[in-house]
């Protein structure tokens, strides 16, 4: 297949009448498009405004999406404890099939090719199953709770361990590599030292396994790691284990010196959800110092109910415009920044080596965008665009591992039946506090 347009192959390069192709799994031949069209003349060949690399959305909960707009304007650990781990704990195996296969549907049309997912305590399986049938690229796991979390939510700290080393076999490199696995215990309040440690022995155990939670979120999650450590959240994390080059921490809101250290000299990615840290009012995670101390930040949107999208694009803006404002810096996290955290960090986050950039002998995981559009009339600087104009509902074809999972010509979404997984979440009746306690 040879893809046509303005090729955005990296943060760095633009291809004005560009192409690229695509031969299996593989890009062959990035370059100009008249060129490449003669010496691929029998190739399908499609247009777009823009050929860009599929981005990485680098800290989201699939399922979740069946939460979207339950718990509005309220603080973080209210958010969880009386809202979404309910909803998580009243989900059967056929409500966390239904909720992933509609997130996973969300990040695919929105032009999300990657994910490191952060799932549930139960039913996991149903949704790394979604994953595999939906094509998308997936760095996932199942969630681990053994303290201060509800009854149908917490579990014995061996028996969490255990089920998380079933998935790792089953799970951990399936869909030829597609699909790779992260030992994911919540966060520090909710799991014993026990289980962090649990956590850092089983990564350990397995070639790739990564490591994936949450941290420094905000300050009341602060507090409470304090009052039972006697340590702040990051610190707390390294002790037992939880820092390396195989540890995502999701967040960072709130770190301090000797902890922004830390993450920095053991080489552990973070991810920066800023749509969720300013619904959520935990605040603005400083990015720019994180990148002059060469931390490797990523992009997430977290959950639907805390974000109410998986919109990769409402990121990238959000990203360049919080951490302007956050140093009176119009400078700061400018729109290459941006992109290369959605995409080439992210990829590097999750592990995924040849992914997150238009190169010859990289993986083909490349979205076309449509740019005829009064929004993107004139289109000066295309990643400028991408990061400041462009939407979601932009991206008209979507390609993972070399499939076309998305295709707005060909009817849509090409792996999961779209139209019965709106029509089954629209009738689906989504367990509250007060139906979980019933």
């Amino acid at each position: 297949m040879l893809l046509a347009g303005t090729v955005v192959a990296d943060p760095d390069t633009v291809i004005e009448d560009g192409a690229v192709v695509v031969e299996d799994d593989t890009i062959t031949a990035v370059g100009d498009e008249s060129m490449l069209v003669d010496r691929y003349p029998d190739h399908e060949r499609r247009e777009f405004g823009i050929v860009a690399p599929g981005t990485v959305g680098a800290h989201v909960h699939s399922v979740q999406s069946l939460g979207r707009g339950i718990a509005d304007d309220v603080s973080l650990l209210d958010w969880l404890h009386d809202h979404v781990l309910p909803m998580e704990g009243g989900l059967g195996a056929e409500g966390m099939r239904l909720a992933a296969e509609l997130g996973y549907l969300e990040c695919l049309e929105s032009g999300v090719t990657t994910v490191i997912d952060h799932l549930s305590v139960h039913h996991a399986g149903e949704a790394l199953e979604a994953a595999i049938d939906s094509g998308i690229r997936a760095r996932a796991g199942k969630v681990l709770m053994d303290t201060n979390a509800p009854d149908g939510l917490r579990q014995d700290t061996g028996r969490a361990l255990a089920e998380s080393e079933g998935h790792i076999w089953k799970y951990h490199g399936a869909a030829d590599g597609r699909i790779r696995y992260a030992v994911t215990p919540r966060f520090a309040v909710t799991c014993t030292d026990e289980c962090l440690r649990g956590c850092r022995e089983l990564a350990d155990a397995y070639d790739g396994v990564r490591i994936h939670t949450h941290a420094s979120e905000n300050t009341d999650e602060i507090e409470l790691v304090e009052e039972r450590t006697g340590q702040r959240n990051v610190e707390y994390l390294h002790e037992v284990g939880l820092t390396g080059e195989d540890v995502i921490l999701a967040h960072c809101v709130h770190t301090d010196e000797a902890e922004r250290d830390i993450i920095a000299q053991t080489g552990t990615h973070v991810t920066h959800c800023p749509s969720s840290n300013m619904k959520l009012a935990s605040g603005i995670a400083p990015v720019e110092d994180y990148l002059d101390r060469g931390i490797n930040v990523a992009l997430g949107n977290d959950g639907p109910p805390c974000n109410n999208t998986l919109d990769p694009f409402t990121e990238l803006k959000q990203a360049s415009l919080l951490a302007k404002v956050d140093g009176f810096d119009p400078t700061a996290v400018d729109a290459a920044t941006a992109l290369r955290m959605a995409t080439l960090n992210g990829a590097r986050a999750a592990g995924f080596e040849r992914v997150g950039a238009i190169r010859e002998g990289w993986t083909a995981d490349v979205l076309g965008i449509d740019t005829d559009l009064t929004r993107a009339t004139p289109v000066h600087d295309p990643i400028s665009h991408l990061v400041f104009a462009a939407h979601g509902d932009d991206v008209r074809f979507t390609m993972v591992d070399g499939d076309v999972v998305y295709d707005e010509a060909a009817g849509g979404h090409q792996t999961l039946d779209a139209e019965r997984i709106r029509a089954e979440a629209n009738a689906f009746d989504v367990p509250t506090a007060a139906t979980s306690e019933e």
